[in-house]
């Protein structure tokens, strides 16, 4: 799983502080009820590079979202690249620190196999308070190599330099400066590791007036009792997936004054609920692990995407080609969309554009119809190919639905789809196979298939 590292980002001999705002006294971080403020960061930051072991790559499995915060920023002090593997999973970290020889794992649970070479994250009150210098990093580091979650497949690797970081999450600040108030407060119920997480909870609060919560709540009470302890402005970092649970628990929700979502589309029925809900702008954001975060809209009010400024996008017959200030070269993703004055109108993905018996749809489209099905809690619809030892291609579907049956849900379909792209076959399971950023991993979701129609 090797990875080319990108051209240099700007002048070879360029440098950026780690904090975009020197302020020593501004909170940064809110761990255990209490502010942290950046200087008494910086000395932690120092206190854990001390202690890390000398090597090129870490991969950071810290669940504690400030202690992965220091351990990335310790790592780039030390000249060490960030590895964010698409899982926690065992082997998917194995694999990851077997194409970079010599890395380690640090964390702050026990390690996820005993065989990798693992290093607890330091107790954090062995720091010297005085030991508040403020670091420089080079422009032209490589401060993290993402993956791809494996959605589609394998996942890739993508580096991205600490310059790079800079100017996607300058972006992102400006964006969020247009609806908010500095400084304000992120909760993110997203893992670090994940792109999306560490762009909109770890570089938020190292270049902006930004303070971040320690924890990764899940369940709606623990989301509520978080978001209560941090003072306002506050904003909520979370997936579709998760503000649909949300919605549907009936938990009252401290007031909020933003949300932001991605990883997955955001139906506008649902953004237009959350935001009834909570009472707060639903802000979608659009990336991905290749290029970082370039464009946004209000989803329950808009259906274009309004690009980052200096962002070009260049539709092209296979996808589209994007360049950013974060990109040292254009790259192309698979998305298909329409220029529009301000940005663009997203058309779907050139692998979700099917061809069957003559006839073409969307398999975003057909996805949206299957979760509008009454009773339907969660579902996916996707394609299987040659490879996955068929003849012939066809849609398969896993549906979570407690109260209808199989059959109800195909005649409820079969109302508002041709019968070539019904799924055959569709299987009830009691939940999904989704990732920490509810992702649905192609190799877990043919598993899971396979597994549902087993004895048939």
């Amino acid at each position: 799983m090797p990875v080319s590292i990108p051209q240099q980002f700007g002048a070879s001999d360029a440098k950026w502080p780690l904090l975009g705002i020197a302020d020593p006294e501004r909170t940064l971080a809110w761990r255990d009820g209490r502010a942290v403020s950046a200087s008494r960061f910086l000395a932690h930051v120092h206190s854990v590079a001390r202690a890390l072991p000398q090597a090129s790559h870490v991969v950071n499995l810290c669940e504690d979202r400030y202690a992965f915060l220091v351990g990335f920023c310790a790592a780039l002090v030390n000249g060490q690249t960030n590895l964010l593997p698409p899982s926690r999973a065992p082997q998917a970290v194995a694999d990851i620190m077997a194409a970079h020889p010599g890395s380690y794992a640090l964390g702050d649970q026990e390690s996820p196999a005993s065989a990798l070479p693992h290093v607890r994250f330091p107790d954090l009150s062995d720091s010297t308070a005085d030991d508040v210098a403020m670091p420089h990093i080079a422009a032209d580091h490589v401060a993290a190599i993402g993956y791809t979650s494996g959605s589609t497949g394998r996942p890739h690797a993508n580096a991205k330099t600490w310059g790079s970081f800079v100017a996607s999450t300058d972006g992102n600040l400006a964006m969020l400066r247009r609806h908010l108030r500095e400084p304000f407060h992120v909760l993110a119920t997203v893992p670090p590791q994940h792109m999306y997480g560490l762009e909109m909870s770890i570089l938020l609060p190292l270049r902006g007036h930004v303070g971040v919560h320690a924890g990764h709540p899940l369940l709606p009470a623990d989301v509520a009792a978080a978001l209560d302890g941090l003072p306002t402005p506050r904003v909520l970092v979370t997936t579709p997936v998760h503000l649909r649970a949300l919605i549907r628990s009936g938990q009252p929700m401290p007031p909020l004054d933003a949300m932001l979502s991605a990883t997955a589309p955001l139906p506008e029925a649902l953004a237009r609920e959350a935001e009834a809900t909570f009472g707060a702008p639903l802000l979608e954001v659009f990336g991905s692990t290749e290029t970082c975060v370039f464009a946004t809209r209000r989803s329950a009010r808009e259906t274009a995407w309004t690009t980052y400024p200096g962002v070009r996008v260049h539709p092209q017959p296979d996808g589209t080609r994007i360049e950013a200030p974060q990109l040292a070269e254009p790259v192309v993703l698979a998305d298909l969309v329409e220029a529009t004055e301000t940005g663009f109108r997203l058309c779907g993905r050139g692998t979700d554009l099917l061809d069957m018996a003559g006839k073409r749809a969307s398999l975003a489209d057909l996805n949206q119809r299957l979760l509008a099905v009454d009773g339907v809690d969660d579902g996916v619809i996707f394609q299987l190919d040659d490879g996955d030892g068929l003849a012939v291609k066809r849609l398969a579907a896993l549906v979570v639905a407690p109260s209808v049956s199989e059959a109800d849900i195909r005649a409820a379909l079969a109302r508002d789809v041709d019968a070539v792209f019904l799924p055959r076959p569709l299987r009830k399971v009691a939940g999904l196979p989704r990732n920490a950023t509810g992702k649905l991993p192609r190799a877990a979701l043919l598993q899971m298939l396979a597994q549902a129609t087993t004895g048939e």
